[in-house]
């Protein structure tokens, strides 16, 4: 068994007296190729195209046919430059199906393509020559050794390649176990140089190739195959250029041979069992090979269907951004009842009428205005630094050092100087938001949550300009009770609960998008008044809505008045058996929002 035919010189035999000495001149017509030679021309430039990025050389020719003079699957040229490839490797694609100047069109046919990129090792790193005079069967091993050397070579600038190295091993080593060039010991040492020094340039693994290594130690003994593996490992390091160091590898490769062969005995089916074991480590490398495709598959789709979810959820949250803003447009531009798309309601509007504030209210509004702005102030940052020259205050330890640093002749390192810049802290915002609900369940928040609606309001709108709060009444439809607006609010707007439905989903939304919950840089608070009393559909609809909130930093709230409410998942419960302490657990969640805010 060899490899030498991977590695050619000129042929002396031109292609006419060849395709004439095939064919028996019997009268018939001479036997078309499944496809013209001429077909094939652009292939064969395609891939010298692709060459010159594998090998690093422009100054070779790929030709490309069915058939080839070397009869091997490929072979490499050097004194002609030529890479010859037979097309018969592309079975079943026809040379219009096959494109491989556009990277990635080489997945097609990974065989062919790991055949051309071994052969581009070849002209890549075989590029020492045999000097005259060399003895024949020296030269053989070192083209022997050539094979993994090379392919070791190439996987060091382009590891990428490996899978196709993989493939080749399969399509150039199993023809030549049909027709060994070798026998006997020889034979067992070539397919062990063949496989074994694949594993150890890192291109099979050691697991497949057990089967061979274990049937070349048997025959081969121990001492022997260790001698030839530490010729193939030196052979590995050679230069590409080093012909006189390859050939003493070869040398040493010949010797061991002679030395050690007269003394083991030859199996008589060496040929079978060699073929048996090759084929069970390209059976073993074919099922890893494909099992790492499938999980590549696998990972790929993986990836596919996640990016797909999440161009699917962007375009969901788009969407419901949309008609988020549409949502607040038409309930705060209205002046009465509208459902979700803005078409107005007249009749179902709870709002009763406006009344003015309280005395207590007052009182209550002023409160939570002081207790915000205290919640709001921040402590000056200071920041200190040193340097060898004023402005600063002057520290005389670090003076002194500087003199006794400059007195000793080294470089003064010391800064004696510090000055400190003090910078005010600007006081957050706040946004609050109450979704209030007005089903006939609600009847005895009405009251309570109008004055607390009022009092957030007024205290917001005397602590920061840039505060803004807004409340919404909600059952099948939305009203606006109080609107995003910097003026603060003269009278209360009182209402009452006659719906029947809920509609808690378009109320945040609408809410989110008038005043920025889910953006920082404010203290955020939404307030949901209500007993969630819900269907399954509108329960998950409040409760999505209330995970982006939160996952956003915004607090969320859930005041219930009666024993029978049910808890929104993920927001914070707080029960009123007093519907009158409504507006002071409001006002105490506001300050605590804007007091964490950073």
């Amino acid at each position: 068994m060899s490899a030498h035919h991977h590695v050619q010189s000129p042929a002396t035999t031109p292609d006419d007296d060849a395709d004439l000495a095939r064919w028996d001149d019997d009268g018939a017509p001479p036997a078309q190729p499944r496809s013209s030679p001429d077909a094939w021309l652009r292939v064969g430039a395609e891939l010298g195209d692709r060459l010159v990025a594998l090998s690093g050389r422009q100054d070779l020719l790929v030709t490309c046919r069915p058939g080839t003079r070397s009869g091997a699957p490929a072979a490499f040229f050097p004194t002609l430059g030529e890479v010859e490839f037979d097309a018969r490797l592309f079975d079943p694609l026809q040379p219009h199906e096959i494109h491989p100047r556009i990277v990635g069109d080489e997945e097609r046919y990974p065989a062919a393509w790991g055949v051309f990129v071994h052969e581009a090792a070849h002209a890549a790193h075989s590029v020492w020559t045999k000097p005259a005079g060399a003895d024949p069967r020296v030269v053989e091993a070192a083209l022997l050794l050539e094979e993994s050397r090379v392919e070791g070579a190439h996987l060091i600038t382009r590891p990428t390649d490996r899978t196709y190295l993989r493939t080749s091993a399969r399509t150039l080593v199993m023809p030549d176990l049909a027709h060994p060039t070798l026998q006997g010991i020889e034979h067992a040492a070539a397919v062990a140089a063949l496989i074994l020094g694949r594993r150890d340039v890192g291109i099979l693994d050691a697991g497949e190739t057990r089967a061979v290594a274990d049937l070349c130690e048997k025959v081969l003994g121990a001492d022997l195959l260790a001698t030839l593996t530490r010729i193939w490992t030196a052979a590995h390091q050679c230069a590409d250029h080093d012909a006189t160091t390859m050939l003493a590898h070869a040398q040493q490769w010949c010797d061991a041979l002679d030395t050690a062969a007269p003394a083991l005995p030859v199996p008589e089916n060496l040929t079978d069992l060699l073929s048996g074991a090759v084929g069970v480590v390209m059976d073993s490398t074919a099922a890893t090979d494909a099992a790492d495709l499938a999980a590549q598959a696998a990972a790929t789709n993986a990836m596919a269907a996640q990016s797909k979810a999440q161009a699917q959820d962007r375009a969901q949250r788009a969407s419901q951004r949309r008609k988020a803003a549409a949502t607040a447009k038409s309930v705060f531009n209205a002046r009465g009842t509208v459902t979700p798309d803005g078409t107005p309601a007249p009749y179902d509007n709870p709002v009763t009428g406006t009344r003015r504030p309280t005395a207590a209210e007052q009182s209550a509004a002023s409160r939570l205005s002081r207790a915000l702005r205290a919640a709001a102030y921040r402590e000056r940052t200071e920041e200190r630094t040193t340097s060898p020259t004023p402005p600063g205050r002057l520290n005389m330890r670090a003076a002194l050092a500087r003199d006794a640093q400059r007195a000793a002749g080294s470089v003064p390192t010391a800064e004696p100087f510090t000055h400190t810049r003090r910078r005010n802290s600007p006081t957050p915002p706040l946004r609050v938001g109450i979704a209030v609900d007005v089903s006939g369940s609600m009847r005895a928040a009405c009251a309570p949550v109008a004055s607390a609606a009022w009092i957030v309001a007024r205290a917001a709108a005397l602590t920061d300009p840039d505060s803004l709060t807004a409340t919404i009444a909600y059952d099948r439809h939305l009203t606006a009770l109080t609107r995003p607006t910097h003026r603060a609010p003269e009278r209360v707007t009182t209402f009452d609960a006659n719906g029947g439905h809920h509609n808690l989903g378009d109320a945040i939304d609408a809410l989110d998008h008038g005043l920025e919950l889910s953006r920082p840089g404010a203290g955020r608070l939404l307030v949901i008044v209500t007993d969630a009393r819900y269907g399954s559909d509108e329960t998950a609809r409040a409760v999505t809505r209330v995970k982006q909130l939160t996952t956003a930093g915004c607090a969320v709230l859930q005041l219930t008045l009666t024993a029978g409410s049910h808890h929104l998942p993920g927001t914070t419960l707080l029960h009123l058996p007093q519907p009158s302490s409504a507006p002071a657990a409001i006002a105490t969640a506001a300050t605590d929002a804007i007091r964490k805010t950073r």
